[in-house]
């Protein structure tokens, strides 16, 4: 699996088909002292992905020879590295759908350099943090068949792995380390995201969504992340 850590220049893929839109972004992280390695299809993200190791992809959704989502899926199957969307679908359906599938920020077409500037470094300081926790936070928590090692940041259940992103292994983390807390979206968003929350539940919602799909028993009648109406999320307090 690839790492996005240390102290070298981070290095950028670029899955865009759009040239002007690839050469401006280009241009402008350089200026920022950012490594950018271009793809204009599908198939060339994947050899490129492949063939070196990235500090954070973007990738663009509507892509010739292999689509944005199947380019996600094949490094969500080989690496946690942060993607961030690019894309002039904006519907709540467009963006439920890449968070569901791997993605770890959505941003919607045209957008400023500026912004995406910012929601780069910060995933990237999220992604450097939880490389860096993985040797430093040590400890076990367990809850019911759930055990969640704080080393090597890996959560089991019933002795079987089961892989989460780093967002969705923050959020358990999170609540399994505060048992009696009830966190309210906003502040999920602020430990997790490590970002000021500008009222997009949606990020916050998929995320659970797709944790709890993960590791309870039925998904629909959570155990391990129950909701409190009305205030946010909580560790079950079931009987063991």
């Amino acid at each position: 699996m690839q790492t996005t850590y240390g102290k070298k220049k981070k290095k950028i893929l670029l899955v865009e088909d759009d040239t002007e839109i690839s050469d401006m972004l280009k241009t402008f992280l350089e200026t920022e002292k950012f490594e950018v390695i271009t793809a204009y299809d599908g198939e060339s993200a994947c050899r490129q992905f492949f063939a070196d190791t990235y500090s954070l992809i973007l990738l663009d959704l509507m892509m010739p020879k292999k689509s944005g989502l199947e380019v996600m899926k094949t490094i969500r199957e080989n690496s946690t590295v942060p993607i961030i969307i690019l894309s002039a679908r904006d519907t709540d359906s467009d963006k439920t759908l890449g968070l569901g599938l791997g993605a770890d920020d959505y941003v919607t077409k045209p957008f400023s350099v500026t912004e995406v500037l910012a929601r780069i470094k910060a995933n990237i300081r999220r992604s450097t943090k939880y490389a860096a926790d993985a040797d430093s936070d040590e400890g076990v928590l367990i809850k019911g068949a759930l055990t969640v090692n704080l080393g090597d940041y890996s959560v089991t259940k019933n002795g079987e792995r089961i892989e989460l992103t780093a967002k969705e292994f923050e959020i358990l983390k999170l609540l399994m380390k505060n048992p009696k807390k009830v966190y309210t979206k906003e502040q999920i968003y602020a430990f997790v995201w490590n970002d000021v929350y500008v009222g997009d539940e949606n990020a916050v919602n998929v995320h659970i969504s797709r944790l709890r799909n993960k590791i309870e028993d039925n998904p629909r009648s959570p155990q391990y992340v129950v909701t409190v109406w009305g205030i946010g999320y909580k560790l079950g307090d079931w009987n063991e």
